[in-house]
């Protein structure tokens, strides 16, 4: 095994979280320091994409905020993620959903899966 992966490995805590995947709308609780204090701020939307994989990898956020669409990515093993919470599974064929980004309104809703 490559010395550098064995290294980023140990040292990285592994978070728990549900399985999600693009489509999916979540709930992510996310810490903010302001000065010194700190604070859980609530990001809702629709996961666009997960990339990479192991220590590096992320996932896109977007949400719709007084009519501006809202992109945020989240490193999967950040410590500053308190929870994600999956809301709903949508039912998508794509692993990126990138055509969202161009799409207003009820043509950007995605179809929930039926459980």
């Amino acid at each position: 095994m490559d010395l550098v992966k064995f290294v980023e490995e140990q040292s990285v805590v592994k978070n728990q979280f549900p399985a999600f995947k693009a489509g999916d709308t979540v709930s992510v609780y996310y810490k903010i320091k302001e000065g010194a204090k700190e604070r859980i701020q609530l990001y809702q939307g629709v996961v666009l994409q997960r990339n990479s994989v192991g220590n590096t990898e992320t996932f896109t956020v977007r949400k719709v905020s007084n009519g501006i669409g809202v992109e945020r990515i989240f490193p999967y093993n950040s410590p500053n993620i308190d929870k994600i919470e999956v809301n709903s599974v949508g039912k998508v064929r794509r692993a990126k959903l990138y055509y969202l980004r161009a799409l207003t309104g009820k043509a950007a809703r995605i179809k929930s899966k039926r459980v």
